[in-house]
């Protein structure tokens, strides 16, 4: 790097440096045998004075850097500028490609596909000719308008180049503290830039966090929504049972009524029922006794009655049909 440094410094060519070393280094050899460490001490004297220092080595190395930067940066410059000019090339041959193939399907559509189907008849020239003039035209016409469309934007480069030198001048202007300035500018922003990088890395391990933690409650969301529809449906089919059972209760509160009702109502006929005595109760039950054997009675003579009713009455049916029947023989 040093080398380099020095041969951009000077560009005249340089001896290597163990040469420059070795060459003072010859006759301290031959007078070494009686003065060997006073030489090794003068040698590591003038070495630590040949060496750099940190701040040297800083400076060499950042303008290193910087017109490294700078030859890459034209490198690109160079690089970009072939790659449109082939780009532009490439494009204007497919643009060309396309005008050709269209000038051939026009042909083939207008001229040829008529000679075709009239082979037996010689096509007119003027036909051919007309077609020609017509391609002409409209190419006289693109030309005339790539004229004016190249003389826009010559004009336009004309403005830049202006623009530009303009610039160059301004930037002609410029100090070495104003370029001192824009260093440490750039430095300052570079560092605001880290600072957002950083700012910018936590938010997105944060938002990567945070969506995490997202889809993990939209997890618990769903599970708990078809939890919460199980239930609904669990609740849905309770409520039910408990109108059926709501419904079951009432009717068993009407009927606890009626019963009570009825146990009230037997409970006072009990209340107010007194057991008779014991002469009552064999005087009723003889009584009922001799009371059934009349009815018995009583029912065997309407039974002997009814027999004599019905003899008595077809008794009297013959004797009616024979008091009738007499008149009739004596006429």
């Amino acid at each position: 790097m040093l080398e380099r440094h020095l041969s951009r410094l000077d560009p005249r060519p340089r001896a290597p440096e163990a040469e420059t070393e070795a060459s003072p280094a010859a006759p301290h050899a031959d007078t070494a045998a009686g003065h060997g460490w006073k030489l090794k001490a003068r040698t590591a004297a003038q070495e630590r004075l040949q060496r750099l220092t940190v701040e040297q080595k800083c400076e060499v190395a950042q303008k290193e850097l910087d017109e490294m930067r700078g030859d890459l940066q034209k490198l690109k410059a160079t690089s970009e500028r072939v790659l449109n000019n082939y780009r532009a090339t490439l494009e204007e041959a497919d643009i060309h490609l396309v005008e050709i193939k269209k000038a051939n399907n026009e042909f083939d559509r207008h001229i040829a596909k008529a000679f075709r189907e009239k082979s037996g008849i010689l096509m007119g020239a003027e036909k051919v000719v007309r077609y020609l003039d017509r391609r002409m035209r409209a190419k006289d016409a693109l030309v005339e308008k790539l004229r004016l469309k190249n003389a826009d934007l010559k004009v336009q480069k004309r403005k830049l180049q202006m623009q530009l030198q303009e610039k160059e001048e301004l930037d002609e202007a410029l100090h070495e503290v104003d370029f001192q300035q824009l260093k440490i500018e750039n430095s300052q922003y570079l560092e605001h830039i880290d600072e957002r990088n950083q700012d910018l890395l936590c938010c997105k391990l944060t938002a990567g966090k945070a969506l995490q933690v997202l889809n993990s409650h939209k997890k618990k969301l769903q599970s708990m929504m078809d939890e919460s529809k199980l239930l609904s449906s669990d609740i849905a089919a309770r409520r039910q049972i408990l109108g059926k059972i709501e419904a079951e209760t009432v009717q068993a509160e009407k009927e606890r009524s009626k019963a009570e009702a009825l146990n009230q109502r037997l409970r006072s006929q009990l209340e107010k029922f007194h057991v008779p005595h014991v002469l009552e109760y064999v005087t009723a039950k003889t009584t009922h006794s001799e009371l059934e054997q009349n009815v018995r009675a009583w029912e065997r003579k309407v039974e002997i009655s009814e027999m004599v009713l019905k003899t008595h009455t077809k008794a009297w049916n013959k004797l009616r049909m024979s008091t009738a029947v007499a008149p009739v023989m004596s006429q």
